[in-house]
């Protein structure tokens, strides 16, 4: 498939709508049902308040989530995956199968990356040392 730019290929710019570090855990979040902000920053560990809402509302602008607010003191906000983000668990499902397939490999192709740096840096350190 060749594409002219990201708009242009379907895959491309799937995967920029979703590739910051938060919106896949999100929506892998929410396949479970609805939650509430607090709930999702629990859930996220790590995820500071600022971002997750930009996230949110980024994922609502892409039609991946739906956010329902409450008139009550104080106000209750909700979110929910849409039928779209819906559609798109399967996907995660079928990744997270595959992760879970390879997750040796995958371990093991991260440490000899990371010796393999290490060890650079070594030799070049004993290189300046001389």
């Amino acid at each position: 498939m060749s594409c002219r730019n990201q708009l242009e290929c379907p895959i491309l710019s799937t995967i920029a709508m979703i590739s910051d570090k938060w919106k896949v855990i999100i929506i892998y979040k929410l396949k479970g049902g609805t939650m509430r902000f607090n709930e999702l920053m629990r859930a996220l560990q790590g995820v500071t308040q600022k971002v997750l809402t930009s996230q949110l509302r980024q994922l609502e602008e892409d039609g991946l989530v739906s956010r329902k607010i409450y008139a009550e003191v104080p106000p209750r906000v909700e979110y929910s995956l849409t039928p779209l983000g819906q559609s798109l668990t399967p996907v995660l499902e079928q990744l997270e199968m595959w992760a879970k397939e390879h997750s040796d490999e995958l371990l093991n192709a991260r440490v000899r990356a990371v010796q393999k740096v290490s060890g650079e840096k070594s030799e070049k350190t004993e290189k300046v040392e001389i």
